[in-house]
């Protein structure tokens, strides 16, 4: 634990000093990452949370050092298992709000199993993975979200992998919240984490990260100022799909097909509407598979459904078991055979 936790005998005002460690940031200057710890120490002051009620657990990878920087509770685990530690933590505290930190390398390569039973359980934490689709910390290979054909230090010749899409991954992983944000919205940003601390339930935020150093402008097409409007399309629930300069573009379904259109010519009516709330997951798979060449990159929140909760139906599952008979050690030891050893 960092220093200054106690918040004394009455309720305090936290600020973004008080969610902001005493270590020095060791992130490269520009680095994606750098935006997305000040945006977190911003929001988590609002959600009126102790900081010894908040716990940060991350992997292993550039994005795995951000418990040292949060004046909360944290752990820096090992490569791809912070999605256990979480669960466990989760189930034995459920009154604790628990955050993970991960990277495309470290909770998809070697966690990616890890990740997929925290979400497909709805256990009560949120996952922020960085995506940079690139491995910085051991100095530029390939990750599992790099294109197909990418150069790097691993693959000098082109990568002859498919890429990993993330929120297709927490979307088949059945998770009950599932956003995309990008590193420099900072107001856009705000409003995701915002929304996934206030959920209930297993929520994945794939944040889209530059990588200075080994990928640069990875995201260049969205994160341009002078063409984004072009290339993004922000959901917003109940609102049809529409992007571009002046919203003169929009998303139908042609068919089973998705296709650009626009707006003059077929009416907005015809538009797709987002609906982040369906049960049914099928238009958020459609999103999840849009993006560049053809289409817009999605962003936003693309599933918020209510499930059950696991902490809370393990928690009814115990005490029914403990109701249902009394606990007796003794008992327990001396069932079946037993045997005295002099």
């Amino acid at each position: 634990m960092n220093a200054g936790m106690n918040p004394g005998p009455g309720p305090v005002k936290l600020t973004r000093k008080d969610f902001t460690a005493r270590q020095d940031v060791r992130w490269c200057p520009g680095c994606g990452n750098n935006a997305i710890l000040a945006q977190m120490q911003k929001t988590l002051p609002e959600l009126g949370i102790p900081r010894e009620n908040i716990v940060i657990i991350s992997g292993i990878g550039c994005s795995s050092r951000f418990p040292y920087y949060m004046n909360t509770y944290g752990i820096h685990s090992i490569h791809g298992r912070a999605p256990t530690l979480a669960m466990g933590l989760k189930a034995a505290r459920p009154e604790l709000q628990v955050w993970v930190v991960t990277g495309d390398g470290d909770g998809l390569a070697i966690g990616g199993n890890h990740l997929t039973h925290a979400l497909r359980r709805n256990v009560d934490i949120n996952i922020l993975l960085f995506n940079n689709r690139i491995y910085g910390l051991t100095k530029g290979q390939y990750s599992p979200t790099s294109g197909f054909g990418a150069r790097t230090s691993s693959s000098p010749d082109g990568s002859i992998e498919n890429p990993v899409n993330p929120v297709g991954i927490a979307i088949g992983s059945e998770a009950s919240f599932i956003a995309r944000t990008v590193d420099i919205f900072q107001k856009h940003m705000s409003g995701v984490l915002r929304r996934s601390a206030d959920h209930r339930g297993a929520a994945l935020v794939e944040i889209a990260q530059n990588c200075i150093i080994f990928n640069d402008a990875t995201w260049g097409d969205i994160t341009d100022p002078d063409n984004r409007l072009d290339h993004v399309l922000y959901l917003e629930h109940g609102k049809p799909m529409r992007f571009g300069k002046q919203g003169e573009k929009g998303i139908r379904l042609n068919g089973l097909k998705p296709e650009v259109v626009r707006v003059a010519d077929v009416g907005e009516e015809h538009l797709l509407v987002h609906d982040e709330r369906a049960s049914e997951p099928t238009l958020a798979y459609l999103l999840s598979r849009m993006g560049p060449p053809d289409f817009p990159t999605p962003l936003g929140v693309f599933r918020a459904v209510d499930k059950p909760v696991y902490s809370q139906l393990l928690s009814a599952q115990v005490r029914g078991a403990q109701a249902e008979k009394a606990a007796d050690l003794d008992a327990l030891f001396r069932q079946g055979e037993t045997w005295n050893v002099t």
